[in-house]
């Protein structure tokens, strides 16, 4: 399967659908969402995106659907450029879809050995390769210990230095046996990933991107349009906190002469709906997932 929708029914719960209404689904991939999405739709319309090429094979041949192949950072541009108007729901999937951790040539997964690549947007010219090998120690360290909140981030980056001076670092397996001597014992697989995310998102500018695409989402939604986003790890689900409550990434508080909250969503969920135990047996994906929904005021 190209992706296996992390909890699917409180997804397309949480966005309320109304059969006439428009919608967007900013992360298609598989379109597993897209398709539940459309089966509630009558009249209504749904617009995707995705910036991977590979998403475009997945296309659903519908008049009621429009597939925009660009990143979700420029959700607001594209919406009105095909729309004109507001909508009234929209719902962001982050992170990587399983066809793209099971594709050893695009290098997003510890499992194989594939090219350093990590691009979303193959388009993109900077890969993981060039990161990798370019940055200077104290970016490394930065990255490291920021995007994949590793405590041993400067060590690992002196590592990658001494390694690439040898031989320039190509592959995923040559970053994992330079690295090798500073994964902690039991805990070897999870410092792995914890460096291929923060590889990762330097590469897409996940956390940019994402920023972007909610600074955004107010004036996309019409009153009562809901926000639906999943998130997979801590620095995504603090940003989607944070807009949801305040409107702003920081999480600033801003009130009114009255003293009341200033925001332009009403949280539908105050803390995050997890997956069952059951999803997590047959989708081990599913384990770190966060969704959060907020109705525009």
């Amino acid at each position: 399967m190209y992706h296996n929708p992390v909890m699917l029914n409180a997804c397309i719960e949480g966005l309320q659908i109304k059969p006439e209404g428009i919608y967007a689904d900013v992360t298609f991939g598989g379109g597993g969402h897209s398709r539940a999405i459309l089966d509630k739709l009558t009249i209504g319309h749904l617009y995707a995106f995705d910036q991977d090429e590979d998403a475009a094979g997945n296309i659903i041949e519908d008049e009621r659907f429009t597939f925009i192949p660009q990143n979700f950072s420029y959700f607001k541009n594209f919406i009105q450029l095909y729309q004109g108007g507001k909508i009234d729901g929209v719902l962001a999937d982050l992170g990587v879809s399983s066809h793209q951790f099971d594709t050893p040539e695009k290098g997003f997964s510890t499992r194989f050995d594939g090219r350093l690549d990590m691009r979303m947007n193959q388009s993109n010219p900077v890969d993981a390769a060039q990161i990798v090998n370019s940055y200077d120690a104290e970016a490394l360290t930065r990255i490291l210990r920021i995007y994949g909140e590793l405590q041993n981030a400067h060590a690992i980056a002196e590592e990658i230095v001494a390694a690439r001076n040898a031989a320039p670092l190509e592959t995923t397996g040559a970053l994992r046996e330079a690295v090798q001597s500073r994964l902690p014992k039991g805990k070897e697989n999870k410092t792995l990933a914890q460096i291929f995310q923060a590889l990762r998102i330097e590469v897409n500018q996940e956390l940019e991107a994402l920023t972007a695409f909610l600074t955004q989402c107010p004036d996309v939604l019409r009153p009562g349009g809901r926000l639906v986003v999943m998130s997979y790890h801590s620095l995504e689900d603090r940003l989607v906190k944070n807009f949801m409550k305040t409107g702003n990434a920081e999480g600033k508080e801003e009130k009114d002469f009255f003293g009341n909250l200033l925001t332009p969503y009403k949280l539908i969920t105050r803390k995050p709906i997890v997956p069952s135990d059951e999803e997590i047996v047959s989708n081990s994906r599913a384990r770190s997932a966060k969704l959060r929904i907020a109705e525009r005021k």
